[in-house]
């Protein structure tokens, strides 16, 4: 089902000395990012946006970390919906705002950690996909 690894997304209440740092020191290059309703920028590395940052007013209290979830590009959205119902797996699906579409699946792992699956905007998703999120 996964084929490789997407991105990592960290919010953040300091976005220019996050991209300072990111991109003076590491190398990321700044990049095109959907028209998402929080503030924030996607850094790349060799075309592909590997560091998605998320900007906020007041980091949470005690700090829960800086990494805010993991993501992989998939295949097989239907698939998928169907392993995650069967193992009565709540998720959450949204469309990627803006051109490019990108089918978004959200749930929690084991450990609480919040997991994304991206899949390509051609793929179909089921009729029902707007009332089949469940978390």
């Amino acid at each position: 089902m996964i084929l490789r690894m997407d991105h990592f997304t960290i919010v953040t209440d300091q976005l220019e000395e996050t991209q300072q740092f990111y991109v003076n020191l590491l190398g990321l290059e700044v990049g095109p990012r959907p028209p998402f309703p929080r503030p924030g920028l996607w850094l790349y590395a060799k075309g592909h946006p590997v560091l998605h940052v998320i900007a906020i007013n007041n980091m949470p209290n005690p700090r829960r970390g800086v990494l805010d979830h993991m993501a992989f590009f998939a295949q097989g959205l239907t698939e998928t919906l169907n392993k995650l119902d069967r193992h009565a797996i709540r998720y959450r699906i949204i469309r990627a705002p803006g051109d490019v579409r990108t089918w978004q699946v959200f749930f929690k792992d084991p450990n609480d950690v919040d997991v994304e699956l991206d899949f390509a905007p051609a793929e179909q998703a089921p009729a029902d996909w707007k009332t089949r999120s469940k978390a």
